[in-house]
């Protein structure tokens, strides 16, 4: 009979568990990817780059989604229990709650060395791929690092403003070159630019150009 129970419960864990741990991953995963998917959309990157920085990034989040998929799934299985009544009748019948819980908590010691096992072998090698995914595209399109509509100052000596940004190309440029010090700030307006890095890659190369016809 406990064993008939064991199996119940574990069926309505799993499936309760299965659904909040795939939304838990899917909230995670968009959560992440607003920081780059405006980057990254219409920016020259291939599908298949894509799918691989999803999937890297997945799997990244999976140690977050994993207990608030366990807490919910437990929650979620004994509540329907006690709404059912279930529980009330399994308490009747002698069971004690140890018992009912046993399968659970065996099942979940077993998914917490796997996580362990995740977390000290699997997930440094997946954020060294996500990582190192991201600053190879940003290497091939450097315009990715300055945001729209902000100014930036990851460049020593530059203040960088770009109203838009499409195709790789920067829109309505302003640079404020203080090098030379603040009391000597220069402002270079353009029209349209491209930043690019050197072959060496320590250097920003910026070519910009002004719309003649004005």
């Amino acid at each position: 009979m406990i064993k008939h129970i064991h199996r119940y419960i574990l069926k309505n864990f799993l499936r309760t568990f299965s659904i909040t741990f795939l939304a838990a991953i899917f909230i995670l995963v968009m959560q992440f990817m607003f920081r780059y998917v405006d980057d990254l959309v219409g920016k020259g990157v291939g599908v298949i780059v894509l799918g691989e920085f999803f999937f890297y990034a997945a799997l990244s989040v999976i140690p977050l989604a994993l207990p608030l998929s366990i807490l919910l799934g437990s929650l979620m299985t004994f509540g329907n229990l006690g709404e059912r009544l279930e529980l009330l009748a399994m308490k009747a019948a002698g069971i004690s709650l140890f018992k009912i819980m046993r399968s659970l908590i065996i099942l979940i010691a077993m998914v917490s060395y796997g996580s362990f096992y995740f977390a000290n072998h699997i997930l440094p090698y997946t954020q060294v791929k996500m990582w190192g995914l991201l600053f190879s595209i940003r290497e091939a399109s450097p315009e990715l690092d300055i945001p729209q509509g902000a100014f930036y100052d990851g460049i020593t000596g530059r203040n960088i403003y770009v109203e838009t940004k499409r195709n790789g190309y920067l829109y309505n440029v302003v640079i404020y070159d203080y090098s030379n010090g603040f009391s000597n700030t220069g402002i270079i307006l353009a029209d349209t630019g491209r930043l690019r890095l050197t072959t060496d890659k320590n250097h920003y190369i910026k070519n910009l150009t002004n719309d003649v016809a004005k």
